[in-house]
């Protein structure tokens, strides 16, 4: 009796999203998140509460179900969303990845799980180069397949050298498993003979964050339209809406379209989804609340107990787009205010986290925002505050994003300022699940308002407290602001919407 031979499959990708306006990602970043290689991998592929990207514990479970088959694993790196990433130590990870899959050949397959909105400080497209890397150290015959975050930017060389590209369908991402699984799936049928076809397009739309949700929306109806018009002929349909502060020339919204049954059906199904965006772009605008009428509703809410209680995301600082989590706009605000009732999380700051674990619970001290890191968005604020609880910042994610994940904040401190609670924390993370401020000893549903420095993926993490009636979000200055006229972009294809009013695309 003949025993089928396990197939070996590789294991890497390298997860960043570059904001150009934000400072340097460094090798910490990621040692402080993720950075895996080899047997490292291999062990968090085993823990319930695994560090690593959920699409890669996705695609391990649907392929574990599909075939014997053997994980090779090269390495895999995540960080929060920063700057462009130090080049000397990409150009090392980028090596180190050779390296791994040159010494792991022969392979039968090769699974990339990048977020595809990487710049490095001298290259603006290492997601392509990554994808082109892999392409040549295993060959053209060996299939690969990939996953990307829906705000990657697509280029042709990343397209070239893939097989199949699946992107996220949901906003916030909470289909990362599923989009593993999916790709898992491919790679089975790649093996089964499965050839495929992509078309793709580009379009000169490059959709503030804000506009990119998929519950509702112009993004969220394009969305549902491509599924739609899935059938078996087609393998995969991607629209993925890009992130505009990497600043680059592959920015703007692109759809995939991968076919089973020849070129004609990926181009046309791939032309048809854009001339929708298109008729749509101009939909693609920021509609945020003014600083000044969010506080006065949240100073409203914290006397009346008989009005909604509400949750004001601070956009402009979100660290899941590059922001620092540092901001004191709305503080200050909420501050001179009075307001009441306020709970805010979660604030970057290791200098005033570290300070709080010095004093320990029950201290009273002069709190300075920003001691150390003060520019034109993240200003410094002196206030009197009351250590209220310590942590050390470890923590399992609940809901949404990170839900079932293991996080780490670093040293973290809860300062009562009379009347606003903070949550100090010592690593940037965007407050995208209600745990990181439920391991204060915090009930959620019994505070007035809730501060989030985070875009979007709060909503799935605290829709349990809080209704989309009951969501705020607010204009204020920071390195992740919708308003995209703020910033100076350099390398963005002009014209472009919404920067350029007058921008045209008309189908091949």
């Amino acid at each position: 009796m003949s025993v089928t031979p396990s197939r070996r499959v590789a294991l890497l990708g390298l997860l960043l999203e570059s904001n150009q306006f934000a400072p340097v990602t460094t090798q910490d970043d990621f040692l402080g998140r993720v950075y895996l290689a080899g047997d490292e991998i291999l062990h968090e592929l085993n823990r319930p509460d695994s560090r690593l990207p959920a699409e890669v514990l996705g695609f391990r479970s649907a392929l574990d179900s599909g075939c014997a088959w053997q994980p090779v694993p090269i390495l895999i790196g995540q960080c929060e969303s920063g700057g462009p990433m130090d080049h000397a130590f990409y150009r090392h990870t980028l090596q180190d990845m050779r390296q791994r899959l040159l010494a792991a050949l022969p392979l039968d397959g090769v699974y990339i799980a990048n977020h595809g909105a990487m710049t490095t400080t001298e290259n603006r497209d290492p997601d392509g180069e990554i994808f082109a890397m892999v392409r040549e150290t295993v060959g053209a015959q060996v299939p690969i397949v990939a996953t990307l975050d829906l705000h990657g930017n697509v280029s042709q060389q990343m397209v070239d050298h893939a097989d199949v590209i699946i992107a996220y369908q949901t906003n916030p991402h909470v289909d990362m498993s599923a989009r593993g699984a999916e790709a898992a799936h491919t790679l089975l049928e790649l093996w089964r003979g499965m050839r495929p076809h992509t078309s793709w397009v580009r379009l000169p739309l490059a959709p503030p964050t804000v506009s990119l949700r998929t519950d509702a929306g112009p993004y969220g109806e394009l969305i549902a339209y491509g599924q739609s018009q899935q059938h078996a002929g087609i393998v995969n349909v991607s629209i993925l809406g890009g992130f505009a502060f990497s600043d680059t020339e592959k920015n703007g919204l692109a759809i995939i379209v991968s076919s089973r049954c020849g070129p004609q059906a990926a181009e046309a199904l791939a032309q048809d989804i854009a001339r929708r965006a298109w008729a749509d772009h101009l939909r693609y605008r920021p509609e945020l609340v003014p600083l000044p009428t969010a506080v006065d509703l949240a100073r409203q809410a914290g006397h009346d107990p008989q009005r909604p209680s509400l949750i004001l995301a601070d956009v402009a600082d979100n660290p899941g787009g590059g922001g620092r989590g540092n901001t004191t706009w709305i503080l200050k605000s909420l501050l001179d205010a009075g307001a009441q009732g306020v709970l805010m999380g979660i604030f970057n700051d290791p200098a005033l986290a570290t300070q709080a674990h010095t004093l320990g619970e029950g201290a009273r001290f002069t709190a300075v925002f920003n001691r150390n890191e003060p520019d034109e968005r993240s200003e410094r604020l002196d206030v009197q505050a009351t250590v209220l609880r310590l942590r050390d910042g470890d923590c399992v994610g609940r809901r949404g994003l990170y839900a079932g994940r293991r996080m780490n904040l670093g040293p973290s401190a809860l300062l009562d300022l009379g009347g606003i609670r903070v949550a100090v924390v010592s690593l940037r993370t965007q407050c995208a699940d209600p745990v990181f401020l439920e391991m204060f000893g915090e009930d959620i549903a019994q505070a007035r308002t809730v501060v989030v420095k985070s875009r979007g993926h709060f909503r799935a993490g605290f829709d349990e407290f809080f209704t989309g009636d009951q969501v705020l979000e607010i204009d204020a200055p920071g390195l992740t602001s919708p308003v995209l006229t703020q910033f100076d972009f350099q390398h963005l294809p002009r014209p472009i919407y919404p920067l350029d009013a007058d921008a045209q695309w008309a189908p091949r």
